[in-house]
């Protein structure tokens, strides 16, 4: 046997082999604390979405200005969107307070 034919056709298979893999990625979801009902369901059906494609979610409720005075309405949503995707996804990382301004959780895929 050719070992320059025996080569290509390891390259070959490694490749294709490449191409079939599925690198989870972390995706991110954007919030503020008075999202609109409507609009929260839109940013949950994304969220399982992402969770059914096996990629990791990292959900972020900004605040701007004096709405910092309503971090437990934060906390509330996150809280909320945790439970509604629990059949899909679990707590990577519980929500807390990343900067002085935003509130942080990280899903991943059951």
């Amino acid at each position: 046997m050719d070992y320059g034919k025996y080569k290509y056709e390891m390259k070959k298979k490694l490749q294709s082999a490449k191409k079939k893999q599925h690198q989870p990625q972390l995706k991110e979801v954007k919030l503020r604390p008075n999202t609109e009902e409507h609009d929260l369901k839109v940013k949950i059906k994304s969220i399982r979405e992402f969770l059914e494609d096996k990629d990791r979610v990292k959900v972020t409720v900004f605040f701007k200005g004096r709405e910092v005075v309503y971090m437990n309405k934060g906390y509330e949503i996150l809280k909320r969107i945790a439970e509604e995707v629990a059949d899909l996804g679990q707590l990577e990382k519980k929500p807390m307070q990343e900067a002085s301004n935003r509130l942080t959780m990280i899903i991943t895929p059951k």
